[in-house]
């Protein structure tokens, strides 16, 4: 059995639908199919979900709904016309839409949780109809009625472990299991979405529940590349790489998944193909537990912006019993988390992500810094960027470091920070990020070659 996700530029439009159902058609181990909300049809379209964040906004601030009401129901009915479907279809659509938006609940973010998962749970009703209607057997499964148990945290869902024991009676369903992603219900019978990219999340779950031989998850790529082609010209495409080294590359800006969405196939061992639903006779990406080494030990150069640096400078700090935790503490109060430390004997950075700050929580942070650990120095830095070499032949390649560091000096990029995990999987540096493109492209000549 395989589970197939499609994600929002392959259930667009109607001609995107009609290639998903010959997917499916094409191979029966496509047992459970994951869908998204409509993505973009064009550049400058709107996708379904920015609709239904605009509704709900709309609603929330007691303003007239009618013209968003209608704008996310155009587009259904523009699908379903195209796809020929009965107008049961956009009946229910529209029944359960108006259900939603009458709803009463508590607290902004739990109204646009109920809002936004409308996107992905009726393109999944109006899939299966499709499917139905060509003739197959295809049944739309609620995330409910299937158990797919989740925390109660608008927008931040996480899996319990007791979902993955109901959602494996999905296997023994007849026919094609049409399930939407992105969201499920706490114990509470509460609604609740994952974070970003949440439809690949779900497909994970759904494939470690049903121990599927394959989590396929179809995009608009033949594969993934091995840097950005929108800062590198025609890079290299990756065949084969480890769930490590995809999480470490999705963490530092790969857009093809969110960094948390492989853990369920990770842990269950399921092997993972991204594939192109426009190209599917494509072999794509398969991400395995491990692969075969090869003579680069680079597989990929991810960049990601967006980061300030907390700078404290104490003599003899690492001496001071203590003094990592009030530090971290003092940010933890003030409702900030990390991403990298790099320290020194008297000094040290905390790395974050500059959106978690605003002019009044940085000078409250910077003077409990002051007064509780009577610091020689802090003051923060903004507009970092983050680049990341990864690949788990770093490990026993002497030189790597050198290398990059030498081809960014040669490029005249400024090194703010070096930070390398344990595991020897990535190594990053920290950069201004008006350097970023520059620095993935002499990265990217140095590892794989290519002159840009």
């Amino acid at each position: 059995m395989k589970v197939a996700k499609f994600g929002g530029s392959s259930v667009a439009n109607a001609e995107q639908i009609k290639k998903v159902a010959a997917i499916i058609k094409a191979d029966n181990k496509r047992k459970i199919v994951v869908v998204s909300a409509p993505g973009k049809r064009y550049a400058d379209d709107a996708k379904m979900t920015d609709l239904l964040i605009a509704l709900a906004e709309a609603k929330v601030a007691d303003q007239p709904v009618e013209a968003a009401f209608n704008a996310v129901m155009n587009r259904y009915e523009s699908i379903a016309n195209d796809l020929e479907l009965n107008r049961d279809v956009i009946a229910e659509i529209e029944a359960d839409l108006k259900n939603r938006l009458e709803q009463t609940v508590t607290g902004k973010g739990r109204f646009l949780d109920i809002m936004k998962a409308s996107g992905e749970d009726n393109n999944a009703k109006l899939i299966a109809a499709y499917l139905s209607k060509i003739g197959l057997k295809a049944t739309y499964i609620n995330p409910k009625d299937a158990g797919l148990l989740v925390s109660d945290e608008p927008g931040n869902a996480q899996v319990l472990p007791e979902a993955y024991e109901a959602l494996a009676k999905l296997a023994e369903i007849d026919g094609i299991v049409v399930f939407p992603g992105f969201f499920g219900f706490s114990k509470l019978g509460n609604l609740v979405t994952f974070p970003r990219g949440g439809s690949d999340i779900t497909g994970a779950i759904l494939a470690a529940a049903v121990q599927a031989e394959l989590y396929e998850n179809f995009t608009d790529v033949d594969s993934v590349y091995a840097a950005n082609p929108f800062i590198v010209e025609d890079p290299v495409e990756i065949k084969r790489m480890t769930y490590r080294e995809m999480r470490e590359l999705s963490y530092a800006g790969f857009s093809v998944f969110h960094d948390e969405a492989l853990i369920p196939a990770f842990r269950n061992d399921i092997p993972v193909c991204v594939k192109n639903t426009n190209n599917p006779k494509c072999s794509g990406t398969l991400i395995l537990a491990e692969r075969e080494r090869s003579l680069n030990p680079i597989i990929g150069i991810a960049s990601d912006e967006g980061f300030a640096t907390i700078y404290v400078r104490k003599y003899l700090m690492n001496r001071e019993v203590g003094f990592g935790r009030h530090l971290l503490q003092i940010l933890e109060d003030a409702g900030i988390s990390y991403e990298h430390i790099p320290s020194g004997i008297d000094d040290t950075s905390v790395i974050i992500r500059q959106t978690q700050l605003s002019d009044q929580l940085e000078n409250a942070i910077i003077e409990r810094i002051k007064e509780e650990l009577n610091v020689d120095d802090v003051h923060i830095e903004h507009d970092f960027a983050m680049v990341m070499l990864v690949g788990e032949g770093m490990h026993n390649t002497v030189g790597v470091t050198a290398r990059a560091s030498s081809a960014l000096a040669k490029a005249g990029v400024n090194i703010e920070m070096i930070n390398q995990g344990s595991s020897e999987v990535s190594l990053v540096f920290g950069i201004h990020s008006k350097d970023t493109k520059q620095a993935v492209r002499v990265l990217y000549e140095e590892f794989f070659g290519q002159k840009q």
